[in-house]
């Protein structure tokens, strides 16, 4: 009967229709664009930029900070991965997102703009470990959520790497300041100063009823190699801690850095600037391998860092550092040349990476700690012990400010349906739109707008901000050069272009359009012209079960 009558349907379709009759028909479909699809946080980069495009800076910043909080601090430190998926790329150049990011976040300090409305108040409390990027933005979402919580930290600020790891040129700390305090002003208890030893008991004793471990790796790793008659030696996370407690240590006028992350390159810079005459950085392989962002080496070789690449430090003897020469084989690792070489130095700081603390679980039976010293979590962030979560540098992943604010969120998420005695299931992706998917039918020439820093000769002298931000007109320009990958903008081609009359109804701004499949003779008009592939040709008795089916 059903078959029968979906025949019926479509024999009064073809009946009606004017010309071919059709196998296929158009249909409306959102996919998901790559910048989306890379973003740590989750962050609806098309939807915001499309708001920026109709100067609704404020609805913008209201759905950046639906999944991401921080966009001030983000728009300064984040490595934009979404800028390297861009499929704008593949043109001219990727649109400065983090930029136009960067804009809203200020202009939202700027006006005081609040947060999201708290939902309904539960009586769950929460305890967070860590006051760093995945400890905020958990505290924050947990809060929008109307639970209680409380983050406990043991050093004097808030802000974890961000505060002390992340120097002042790259994230000033009065930016820092205000959307922490933006979080703490949504009822988020801060309490500093206080290191945590204990987990269940702290749990117990504040009778929370779950926790997030968020304390990052803040333990510095050192080499073993022979060291004879030599100045001071630091770990970079001691160095940049200290500093950034108004605490620098006098290194001398020769400072050596080991190491080729972006850690190695913040502290050579640091160092730079807190009056070393001769920065070195010294790394193992080559450029290619190094662990550190292009433009992190760009920038440090441009202040006068020089970086010896392919050298490998074998001992320290006075002020003089054996080097052994380094090659790259066919497999791109590093090996042996046996000859040695002599660099010079006063002091040396270890950039060569980091662990977390992991004495913290010695009172929590069964927390199972993976072979590189990261706490296990499941899909659910949960770690073996019920009701205890780990996100940022405590698990297993990349480490960055972005990946430990994506930590954040996906926790409080699993955490708040946890409380309420559910799972948390994501929704699913929609299909990923890639470049050849496009349909550009215009070119435009519209590159980027050039990111303005500070001179090098200005910029070392002291920690002011090196790169400054948009204007409101430029990110706006930024905002219109997006493609809008994958879901419909509204440019009216398929309207114009669709050579039935009435075939295509326009629903009124911001409710796209709508097809008459009474008047579609499936002649694909609209999808040649759509540029970014939010149309697509699907079987027309599909429509039809579809249809019926509504």
């Amino acid at each position: 009967m059903y078959v029968k009558q979906i025949v019926r349907d479509s024999a009064r379709l073809n009946s009606i229709s004017i010309g071919p009759k059709p196998t296929k028909l158009p249909v409306y479909k959102d996919y998901l664009p790559p910048c989306n699809q890379s973003c740590p946080t989750g962050n609806d980069i098309q939807g915001f930029l499309a708001l920026v495009r109709e100067f609704e800076f404020k609805k913008a910043w209201q759905k950046l900070v639906i999944n991401q909080p921080m966009p001030a601090i983000h728009g300064r430190v984040c490595y934009h991965p979404c800028e390297l998926s861009c499929n704008r790329i593949h043109s001219d150049s990727p649109v400065s997102i983090q930029q136009v990011e960067r804009m809203l976040g200020d202009l939202a300090l700027d006006q005081h703009w609040s947060y999201p409305i708290i939902a309904e108040q539960t009586k769950n409390k929460v305890l967070i470990i860590g006051a760093g990027p995945a400890g905020l933005a958990a505290a924050y979402h947990l809060r929008l959520a109307g639970h209680q919580v409380e983050i406990r930290d043991a050093n004097p600020q808030a802000g974890g790497m961000m505060n002390y790891g992340i120097p002042a040129y790259r994230l000033p700390r009065d930016i820092l300041r205000q959307e922490i305090q933006m979080i703490a002003d949504m009822g988020v208890k801060i309490t500093l100063n206080h290191k945590v030893d204990n987990i269940l008991e702290e749990k117990q004793q504040g009778q929370f009823d779950a926790v997030f471990i968020a304390i990052g790796a803040q333990i510095g790793r050192s080499l073993a190699i022979q060291i004879e008659d030599f100045g001071p030696i630091l770990e970079a996370t001691e160095y940049l801690n200290l500093v950034g407690n108004n605490q620098a240590p006098q290194l001398g006028a020769r400072v050596a850095v080991l190491g080729g992350g972006n850690t190695a390159m913040d502290t050579a810079r640091v160092a730079k600037r807190l009056g070393a005459e001769e920065v070195m950085v010294i790394f193992f392989s080559d450029r290619d391998h190094m662990t550190a962002h292009e433009f992190e080496a760009e920038e440090a070789e441009a202040e006068g860092i020089q970086i010896h690449w392919l050298r490998n430090l074998k001992s320290i003897n006075g002020d003089e550092l054996a080097v052994e020469v380094m090659e790259v084989d066919v497999n791109g690792d590093a090996q042996p040349t046996g000859k040695i070489e002599t660099l010079h130095a006063d002091a040396m700081v270890f950039a060569i990476g980091q662990d977390i603390e992991g004495q913290l679980f010695s009172d929590v039976d069964n927390i199972e700690v993976n072979h590189d010293g990261t706490v296990y979590v499941n899909e659910h962030m949960m770690t073996t012990y019920e009701g205890i979560f780990a996100g940022g540098d405590m698990i297993s992943s990349s480490r960055s400010v972005t990946i430990s604010t994506g930590h954040g969120k996906k926790a409080a998420r699993n955490i708040d349906a946890w409380l309420r005695g559910g799972v948390y299931l994501s929704e699913e992706k929609h299909q990923v739109v890639t470049h050849d998917m496009l349909q550009l039918w215009y070119e435009i020439d519209s590159e980027r707008n050039p990111i303005k820093e500070t001179g090098v000769a200005e910029r070392v002298k002291d920690f002011s901000e090196v790169v400054h931000g948009l204007t409101q007109d430029q990110a706006v320009y930024e905002a219109t050069r997006c493609y809008s990958c994958g879901n419909c903008f509204e440019c009216d081609g398929c309207y114009g272009a669709c050579p039935e009359d009435g075939a295509i109804l326009k629903l009124g701004k911001g409710n796209r359009y709508k097809f008459d499949y009474d008047k579609c003779t499936g002649c694909q008009a609209c999808v040649n012209q759509c540029p970014c592939h939010a149309i697509e040709m699907t079987s027309a008795a599909d429509i039809y079960c579809q249809s019926r089916k509504q």
